[in-house]
C-alpha cells in the first residue's frame, strides 16, 4: 500500500508536496515541533531537506537556525542532519544524537533539559514562545480527515493544536495494524481548570484512537516510506544480569513480606541493557499477570506480552532492536489489544503514576554515598543524553529503583562517590541503589544509615575502602554531623580522573 492509499481524505490528497517544498514553508527562526520518540515515529523526509536547505542558506552568508521541540530521541536523519550544518539554536527537552551532543557541549547550541510530563504544559503556558511550526509522522489519514498516529504518541496532540501551521508526513511503512492501538486524551486543562484524569488501571482507555486536526491549519503532506531507527541491544554482559539478579530478589523478597501483590505493580523500565537484562529476568521468574505503566516498550516487554506473563503495556512510544520490530509489524494485531500508545503528558504523568503504584526502574551515571543521583552529566558539566522521563518516575514511584554497574571506563571511574557532581534526582526521590556488588535498600534510613549501606552493599572493591575512609574522616571533620561532607574533598575524585585519567 503506497501513502497516497493512506489518505482517505480526498481534502488532504490536494496538499500533497515533496520533502524539499514542505522544508521551504520553514523560516529561520522558527520554532517547530517534531514528531519523535525514542528512534520511533519521526519525520524521516522533511528534517533531511530542511538540513539542506539550511546549508545552503549558511554557504550563501544567511544564518539559518530553528528551535527545535520534540517528544523525546529521535534519529540522525532528524538530530544528526539539523545539527551536522549547525540548524538548530534551541533544542529540548531530549537527545541522544552525538553530534548534537557535542555542539551543546562545546556551547554552540542551547539546550533545554525538562521532565517529559512538563513539556505539554509548558508549550501551552507560552512559557517557551510561540510554536510556529509541527512536522509530525502519522500512519494515515482518515475519510473523516483525523489522523492515525504512528509508531510513537509523544508530544504530537501538543503539537499539532499549538501551531500555526502543520506539515504532515503520511508514512507507508509503519503498519496499518496501528489503527486502534492509540488513546489520545483530550481532557487535560491548565489550572485553575484541571480535572482529575479518569485512568485508574493500565488497561483503562480514557481517550481517541486518532489525533483531531483543523484542516485549514495543514500546510503539506509529504508521503514517505521509510522504517524507524532502532539499534540492537548488545546481550546482557555478567554485570547487568547480577543487576538484574538483585532486583528480581528484591522484587521476591517484597512479595514475601506483603508490600507487594504476587502479580507486583505496574512496571516501568527506562531504556538499554541492564533493563532488558531486568525485563528478560521476569520472564523466566515466577511472577504472573504483569503490567507495565512506562514510557517505552522495548524488547523485553514485548517478550513478556509474548510469553503471556505480561498481560497489558501502556506507553508513549516503541524502542525495540531491529529483529524486535520486525516481528512486532509482522503480527501487529496480536498486540494490539496488549498496548496502549498514549500522549508523554499521560504515560509519563505523576499523578497517575503516584495513584497507580509504579515500580520505577532507571539508570544512573553515578550516586554519592548519600543516595543523590546524577543520569545526565558526566564530570559535572557536559551533558550525556538528559533527564527523560526518569524524574517523573524516580519522584512519584511507589518504589523507586536506580542502576548501573559499579565502575566505568575499564575501572577508571567509579559509579559511587562521596558527592556526585551533578544531581537530577535527590536522595529524596531514591529508595533502592543497585550495581553488579549489591542491593542497598535506603528506605527508612538517615544519611549516615544511608552511607553505610550504600557503600556496603554498591562499591567495588576497588573504590570501598577509599570510601569508607573519606566518609569516616567525614564525621569527624564535617561541620555538621547530619550529612557529613568534607568540601574541599568531596569532588576530589572528580577532579583526579580530569587531571589523572583515574578516579584511583
Amino acid at each position: 500500500m503506497t501513502s497516497s492509499d493512506r489518505i482517505r481524505s480526498a481534502t488532504f490528497r490536494s496538499k500533497i508536496m515533496s520533502a524539499d517544498e514542505a522544508a521551504a514553508l520553514i523560516a529561520s527562526g522558527e520554532n517547530v515541533g517534531m514528531s519523535g520518540f525514542t528512534g520511533a515515529g519521526y519525520p524521516k523526509a522533511v528534517p533531511s531537506a530542511l538540513a539542506r536547505r539550511i546549508e545552503t542558506a549558511n554557504a550563501a552568508g544567511q544564518r539559518f537556525r530553528i528551535g527545535v521541540w520534540t517528544g523525546a530521541s529521535t534519529a540522525p536523519e532528524l538530530d544528526g542532519a539539523l545539527a551536522e550544518v549547525d540548524g538548530v539554536h534551541m533544542r529540548l527537552p531530549y537527545q541522544s544524537d552525538p553530534t548534537c551532543r557535542k555542539r551543546i557541549n562545546a556551547g554552540e547550541m542551547e539546550y533545554m533539559d525538562i521532565h517529559l510530563s512538563h513539556v505539554a504544559q509548558t508549550v501551552w503556558s507560552g512559557f517557551l514562545g510561540k510554536l510556529d511550526v509541527a512536522v509530525v509522522e502519522v500512519a494515515g489519514i482518515t475519510e473523516d480527515g483525523r489522523l492515525i498516529p504512528s509508531s510513537s504518541v509523544g508530544n504530537n496532540k501538543t503539537w499539532i493544536e499549538q501551531a500555526d501551521r502543520v506539515i504532515l508526513e503520511v508514512n507507508s511503512w509503519q503498519s496499518e495494524a496501528l489503527e486502534g492501538m492509540h488513546d489520545i486524551y483530550y481532557g487535560t486543562d491548565l489550572p485553575p481548570n484541571r480535572k482529575p484524569i479518569p485512568l485508574v488501571r493500565t488497561t483503562d482507555r480514557i481517550g481517541e484512537p486518532y489525533f483531531r486536526i483543523d484542516p485549514a491549519k495543514v500546510a503539506a503532506l509529504v508521503e514517505t516510506h521509510a522504517s524507524d531507527r532502532n539499534s540492537a541491544f548488545t546481550p546482557p554482559d555478567e554485570a547487568s544480569c547480577r543487576i538484574a539478579g538483585h532486583i528480581l530478589e528484591f522484587l521476591e523478597h517484597e512479595v514475601h513480606k506483603g508490600r507487594l501483590p504476587k502479580n507486583l505493580l505496574p512496571l516501568q523500565s527506562g531504556v538499554g541493557n541492564i533493563a532488558n537484562a531486568v525485563l528478560s529476568g521476569l520472564n523466566d521468574g515466577p511472577f504472573e499477570g504483569l503490567t507495565a505503566y512506562t514510557e517505552v516498550l522495548q524488547d523485553g516487554m514485548l517478550d513478556l506480552i509474548k510469553s503471556g506473563k505480561l498481560s497489558c503495556a501502556s506507553a508513549t512510544a516503541f524502542s525495540l532492536s531491529p529483529d524486535a520490530l520486525t516481528e512486532l509489524n509482522a503480527d501487529l494485531a496480536r498486540y494490539r489489544d496488549r498496548i496502549i500508545l498514549r500522549p508523554q503528558e499521560i504515560s509519563n504523568h505523576p499523578e497517575v503514576i503516584r495513584r497507580l503504584g509504579v515500580i520505577a526502574m532507571n539508570g544512573m551515571l553515578e550516586a554519592d554515598i548519600y543516595g543523590n543521583v546524577n543520569s545526565t552529566h558526566l564530570m559535572g558539566s557536559q551533558i550525556m543524553n538528559g533527564i527523560g522521563g526518569s524524574g517523573d518516575f524516580a519522584r512519584n514511584a511507589y518504589i523507586s529503583i536506580f542502576m548501573t554497574p559499579s565502575v566505568a571506563k575499564d575501572g577508571a571511574i567509579s559509579c559511587l562517590v562521596p558527592m556526585v557532581s551533578h544531581v537530577d534526582h535527590t536522595k529524596h526521590d531514591v529508595q533502592v541503589l543497585v550495581t553488579e556488588q549489591g542491593l542497598a535498600d535506603l528506605r527508612g534510613l538517615s544519611p549516615k544509615q544511608r552511607a553505610k549501606v550504600t557503600i556496603d552493599k554498591c562499591a567495588h572493591p576497588d573504590y570501598r575502602d577509599a570510601l569508607r575512609d573519606y566518609y569516616q574522616d567525614a564525621l569527624v571533620r564535617a561541620h555538621g554531623k547530619q550529612t557529613p561532607h568534607i568540601l574541599e574533598e568531596a569532588l576530589a575524585w572528580h577532579v583526579r580522573y580530569l587531571r589523572q585519567g583515574t578516579m584511583k
